[in-house]
C-alpha cells in the first residue's frame, strides 16, 4: 500500500488562518487596483493607469507568496472569493487616498499576523513576514508622496498632475 504522508505543519494553525485571511486581503487589493486602473484608463490618465496595473500585479504576487508559503510549510492555503470591489470613484485624488488607506490596512493586518506568530513561537512565519513589513513601508511612502503631488499642484489640470505620477 502506497501512502503519501503530508509533512508536519511548521506554522501555527492560528497563524495559518490569519495568513489565509491575508491572502484574501491581498487579492481584494489587487482587484481594487484593477478597478482604479480602469477608471484612470477611461480618462487617459496614463501614468496613474500604469501605476495601478503594476500595483494590481504586485498585490497578486504578495498573495501568491503567502499562498505558497502556507503550502510549503505543511499548511493548507485557501483560494479566496473576492467580492464587493468598488469600481466607482469620485476623483483621481480620492483614488489615491483610497489606495493609501488600503495599504495602511494591509500593513496593520501584517503587523497583527507578525505579533501572532511571535506570540506562538512561529519563527518561520515571523521571519517570512519581515519582507512584507519592509514592502508595506515602501507602499505607504509611495502613496503619501503621490498625495503630496496633489497638494503641490492644487488647481492644475488632472492630465498635468498625472504626468508627475511616478510609474516606477
Amino acid at each position: 500500500m502506497n501512502t503519501i504522508v503530508r509533512k508536519q505543519m511548521s506554522i501555527h494553525p492560528d497563524v495559518m488562518d490569519l495568513l489565509n485571511n491575508q491572502i484574501a486581503m491581498e487579492m481584494k487589493a489587487s482587484a481594487s487596483y484593477l478597478a482604479m486602473a480602469s477608471w484612470c484608463d477611461q480618462r487617459e490618465l496614463l501614468n496613474s493607469k500604469a501605476l495601478f496595473y503594476k500595483q494590481a500585479e504586485e498585490e497578486r504576487e504578495h498573495a501568491m507568496k503567502i499562498f505558497e508559503f502556507i503550502n510549503d510549510n505543511g499548511g493548507a492555503a485557501i483560494s479566496p472569493n473576492v467580492t464587493n470591489v468598488n469600481n466607482d470613484f469620485e476623483s483621481l485624488i480620492s483614488i489615491y487616498e483610497t489606495a493609501l488607506e488600503q495599504e495602511i490596512s494591509v500593513t496593520q493586518s501584517i503587523f497583527k499576523i507578525f505579533k501572532a506568530a511571535r506570540n506562538a513561537d512561529d519563527f518561520i512565519t515571523e521571519v517570512f513576514l519581515q519582507w512584507f513589513i519592509s514592502e508595506q513601508a515602501e507602499e505607504e511612502d509611495t502613496f503619501r508622496s503621490i498625495l503630496d503631488i496633489f497638494g503641490l499642484m492644487e488647481g492644475m489640470p488632472l492630465k498635468m498632475i498625472d504626468e508627475r505620477i511616478p510609474t516606477e
